[in-house]
């Protein structure tokens, strides 16, 4: 709006400076000739795949680089990556003008988040005030939605466990969560983390589940008000001597302490849009049909009354035609015997 006023203005002074201001049929005009539009089928039916969901199955994570990162904090970005590699993209540049939690300073955030179509982020930075720093967002329409930023202490990558390789999750796979502790239910600070690592590592939303791809487990141990212990573990299934198998949790990695420092909570209006339920259908009532517990499902179908007399048949036998002959010729006779007798009486 304000580069419109700019040009709007700019044409004014062009001309005399006793010029009218411009209509209103003007400025629609200017407006439509400077909005760009979706030329083909398929580049509409990608502005349509990143608009906002009333339901979304699934959310993309973006991992971004500050400024300056240090090796744990790069260790720690590139096993996150690791576990969402079916669904995430890792940019690997510093970012100088990232200020997630200053105003102006995640509008290169959001234009990454758009380009992307990234509904998550993971942003690392490292400094003195804030070492190891990790800050972990969500987006609502391209626009920042919410923050948490925590500090990592003892970092565990998956190459310092030893284990079993077949046992390692695949990827794609579906995990289990575990929050041990009253902090995730008291204090907000933890309660807000939780929500966020929930919608980070859970994956794409399903109905149903096949127990073969359930090979993973997030544990969340709740030390403090403002620390939580967070490992990875794989789930063994062996032998119990009953139908349910016995379950074992083998360490695998990443393990690491997040340590809560700020979080920003998401404004009440946008909350209020982005927490949008859709309206549910009402089923479309069924005329004519009704239910038994024994027979199950009972219709009646309503069926026109057949007029067989006048249905023409398919096949007609030599037996008919040959009646249809004799009546058609006994009636010619008929009508030559009327017609002679006929003249005959006039002659008379």
């Amino acid at each position: 709006v304000s580069l419109l006023l700019f040009n709007v203005k700019g044409w004014c002074l062009l001309g005399s400076p006793l010029a009218p201001p411009p209509s209103a049929a003007f400025i629609f005009w200017y407006i439509m000739l400077h909005i760009k539009t979706p030329k083909s089928l398929r580049a509409k039916r990608e502005l349509e795949k990143r608009a906002p969901k009333l339901v979304e199955y699934g959310k993309k994570t973006l991992i971004l680089h500050g400024t300056k990162t240090s090796n744990v904090l790069n260790a720690v970005l590139t096993e996150i990556y690791h576990l969402k590699k079916d669904n995430a993209v890792k940019y690997s540049r510093r970012n100088d003008n990232i200020r997630p939690f200053e105003s102006g300073g995640e509008t290169s955030l959001e234009f990454y988040s758009l380009k992307t179509d990234c509904s998550l982020f993971v942003y690392g930075s490292h400094s003195k005030k804030r070492p190891d720093n990790l800050v972990i967002g969500r987006t609502y329409d391209h626009h920042v939605y919410d923050l948490v930023e925590v500090g990592i202490e003892n970092f565990k990558s998956m190459a310092s466990f030893s284990y079993d390789k077949k046992i390692a999750p695949l990827i794609g796979s579906k995990p289990f969560f575990a929050f041990i502790g009253e902090g995730f239910e008291n204090v907000e600070e933890l309660k807000h983390l939780k929500e966020v690592l929930l919608d980070l590592f859970r994956g794409q939303v399903v109905k149903n589940l096949n127990l073969a791809g359930l090979d993973r487990v997030y544990v969340c141990t709740a030390v403090s008000s403002n620390k939580v212990l967070f490992t990875h573990c794989a789930l063994r299934l062996k032998k119990s001597g009953t139908i349910v198998p016995r379950m074992e949790l083998v360490e695998v990695g990443p393990s690491m302490d997040l340590v809560v420092r700020r979080h920003r909570l998401p404004d009440e209006s946008l909350k209020k849009e982005a927490m949008k339920i859709a309206p549910e259908l009402t089923k479309k009532k069924e005329k004519n049909v009704s239910k038994d517990a024994i027979v199950g499902k009972i219709g009646k179908i309503y069926v026109p009354d057949q007029e067989v007399g006048n249905a023409s048949l398919p096949y007609k036998p030599k037996g008919v035609k040959r009646e249809r002959r004799e009546a058609k010729a006994k009636g010619e006779s008929n009508n030559h015997a009327e017609k002679k007798q006929k003249q005959q009486d006039d002659d008379c």
